[in-house]
């Protein structure tokens, strides 16, 4: 495709006022049905922020080999779950996705080749949050993917170089779990209110000094942080999307933290906005 080509499918994407950043703990897919303080909070948050023009999504639940962009007009409602109740497979959001979006996000990366996907759609990661803040999905998303390959420095310079969707009415969210080992989950503790062993605790507060501070370099060095960053962090993709939102950060954004609480013992659900 010829640049000219290219720019003549991306002018609807045109300036506005700077759009925030968002990391969402998304937690269990549960929270897409019930109510709770978390379901509160991304209901909240919404209602802080304006309205974007189209929303691209960074989840946990979409892995690849190279870096993708969903790039259809429909993508499906993809309930990548099991054992849950049929209520919850029930659920579609039902939002329209953007080709030009996709081509926009793919023209600003240059470090890598990003192909166009015609196959994923939305997965829980993405959905089961932003159907909370939009429930009625008139808002367009495409997801990008991440590369299991790659270093966790490699996704943060990835991106920064999209840093310019801000500027164009995007919401950018990124949706994981700062805090994340379903094997040493307590099941047993599962409705018992704040519950966080120990080293999920200590993780989750040098995390957010680390945010607060803007001390990126940390975080992106997860794994030499130690025993407690280990536990909270055994594989990176519920983490990884964290890195993308802190990497859209400007000199001048605000940073503030909501839902931040733990859940059973080893996850924690909280949230982030910039900007």
């Amino acid at each position: 495709m010829k640049l000219y080509e290219l720019n003549k499918m991306t002018q609807p994407l045109s300036n506005t006022a700077k759009m925030p950043v968002l990391f969402l703990g998304h937690g269990s897919p549960m929270n897409a049905i019930e109510e709770n303080e978390f379901v509160t909070g991304f209901r909240n948050i919404a209602k802080q922020i304006p309205k974007p023009n189209a929303i691209l999504c960074i989840s946990a639940h979409w892995e690849t080999k190279g870096t993708f962009v969903t790039a259809m007009e429909n993508p499906n409602t993809i309930h990548d779950f099991g054992g849950f109740p049929k209520e919850l497979f029930a659920v579609q959001y039902p939002a329209p996705g953007s080709p030009d979006l996709a081509l926009e996000t793919k023209s600003l990366i240059t470090t890598t080749e990003v192909g166009l996907d015609d196959k994923w759609g939305l997965d829980h990661g993405a959905w089961s949050v932003i159907k909370h803040l939009y429930p009625n999905a008139e808002i367009p998303v495409i997801q990008m993917s991440i590369d299991y390959s790659q270093s966790p420095q490699y996704h943060y310079e990835l991106a920064q170089q999209i840093k310019s969707l801000r500027h164009k009415g995007v919401l950018v969210i990124g949706s994981g779990n700062m805090v994340h080992n379903l094997r040493m989950l307590a099941w047993d503790k599962l409705n018992a209110p704040e519950f966080g062993f120990d080293w999920a605790i200590e993780a989750n507060e040098k995390m957010k000094k680390y945010i607060l501070d803007g001390d990126h370099k940390q975080l992106i060095n997860f794994r030499s942080q130690g025993k407690a960053f280990n536990l909270a962090i055994p594989t990176p993709e519920h983490y990884l999307p964290l890195l993308y939102s802190l990497a859209l950060k400007e000199e001048n954004d605000n940073i503030s933290l909501f839902n931040d609480k733990a859940v059973a013992g080893s996850l924690t659900m909280t949230s982030v906005k910039i900007g």
